[in-house]
């Protein structure tokens, strides 16, 4: 696990679940922009302690959560129940996943804390499907400090659809989500 000051660690874990999320962050404004059908697989890249993973996993055929911190992987596990959630070990440049596997990748307050975003479309790219897509739900940097990382940590919308479009793929919308994020939605290359 390559550790930074980026990345959100699981002994925050009680953060992602804070009931005011859902206030600044509504699953609803996300998921409803992901066009889910019942036989789709998706993969949560990031998945931590499962703010999407579990209302997606309510709509999908099945929800590979991924995340590299077994921590994070342990909380999801005991929240799953009986929904069609495979955890899996893995970071969004190495996800473990198998060629073709997933529908759609979700990469949610992840964007930020990458170091190579070239390896991570390219590992997206590789597990999804043709004509799949990819989600990034990220933190604007002209929104509030009060909530979320440092301003300095996070990518404008623009160098997001900047670096998409320099790795082939396609853009297909663009949209502010709750009141400090930013929804981008691309088809693989």
């Amino acid at each position: 696990m390559h550790k930074h000051e980026r990345m959100f660690y699981h002994h925050h874990a009680q953060k992602l679940d804070d009931p005011d999320r859902r206030k600044w962050l509504p699953e609803s404004d996300v998921i409803d922009r992901l066009a889910l059908r019942p036989e789709m697989i998706v993969a949560d890249i990031g998945a931590g302690t499962g703010y999407f993973t579990l209302p997606i996993a309510r709509v999908v055929s099945r929800v590979l959560a991924v995340d590299m911190q077994p921590e994070m992987l342990e909380i999801l596990r005991a929240r799953v129940g009986d929904l069609p959630i495979e955890t899996v070990l893995g970071e969004a440049t190495k996800t473990t996943l198998k060629d073709a596997s997933a529908d759609l990748a979700l990469l949610a307050n992840v964007w930020h804390e990458l170091d190579d975003h070239d390896a991570a479309l390219a590992e997206l790219a590789r597990v999804l499907r043709p004509n799949g897509r990819v989600a990034i739900v990220d933190w604007r940097p002209d929104a509030s400090a009060e909530n979320g990382p440092p301003l300095d940590h996070r990518i404008a919308r623009e160098k997001v659809e900047e670096r998409l479009r320099t790795n082939a793929w396609r853009v297909e919308s663009a949209a502010m989500v709750g009141a400090y994020h930013y929804l981008m939605l691309a088809t693989r290359p």
